[in-house]
């Protein structure tokens, strides 16, 4: 009898002091010191498509494909000689109207001619330089200059072309600053922060470059549960490209 009760203790008393001391003692670390891989992808911080604003010829083309370029620099420049001389036309339009305005003022004070004539003449005036105003506007989009300090990433027009409205010309891109683009999981938000650092190993080189968190996506996608991240290259990198593409490294704390 006194077997059957101790027996009877240890099934019900032990696995309980068992499954407490289990709780009570630390996870073992899993795999110490490896790195979490991640796909990156280089990314160009601006860039975008220059087109046609005018119906012309191109006349001059300054760069090159991959070609460097300064900001303000002229890229473009389109024969607007139609526009020049529509230019000349609204001005001397323009001179003729402030010379009939200017009289009919002089007259009006001697009382020669009436104040609705001097009230036509001033919005002929008014007329003719609002037509210089928009003609100078349209010669201004005769020249193309550049957004930003970048390069000349893929040439879609060339000298001697006639271009329509919206044709496009170039891509440019800025890649004096290059982002990199994942997509993690959304548990890392836990203590994925930004400028948290980590490594990116580019394979076009076999390299790996010294990288920060700069901007934690907005939206986790409720599918996949992943959230996009950008980060950067921290330093100078000349040999560094937009499109190239490598694994983004982290520390264990992924794990």
């Amino acid at each position: 009898m006194l077997k059957k009760s101790l027996y009877a203790w240890t099934l019900t008393v032990l696995p309980g002091l068992f499954l407490s001391n289990a709780l009570a003692e630390p996870a073992p670390a899993q795999n110490p010191g490896v790195e979490t891989e991640i796909r990156a992808q280089l990314t160009p911080r601006n860039e975008t498509t220059l087109s046609a604003e005018v119906a012309a010829v191109i006349k001059d083309l300054s760069v090159r494909e991959g070609e460097r370029f300064k900001k303000g620099e002229v890229l473009v420049g389109f024969d607007c000689s139609i526009q020049q001389a529509q230019l000349q036309k609204a001005q001397a339009t323009a001179d003729g109207a402030g010379k009939t305005y200017d009289v009919n003022s002089r007259l009006s004070q001697l009382e020669s001619v009436s104040s609705l004539e001097v009230d036509v003449a001033k919005a002929k005036l008014g007329e003719a330089k609002a037509d210089i105003a928009l003609t100078k506007a349209g010669l201004e989009k005769c020249r193309i200059h550049a957004p930003f300090d970048g390069r000349v990433a893929v040439l879609k027009a060339h000298e001697h072309q006639h271009l329509k409205v919206g044709d496009p010309i170039m891509d440019v891109l800025d890649d004096s600053q290059l982002e990199i683009k994942l997509i993690v999981p959304s548990l890392w938000l836990r203590w994925l922060k930004p400028k948290q650092l980590f490594k990116v190993h580019i394979d076009e080189l076999d390299r790996d470059y010294p990288a920060e968190v700069v901007i934690l996506g907005a939206r986790i996608d409720p599918v996949s549960q992943t959230v996009s991240i950008t980060g950067r290259v921290t330093g100078k990198h000349t040999e560094l490209l937009a499109g190239m593409s490598g694994r983004a490294l982290f520390p264990d704390k992924a794990h």
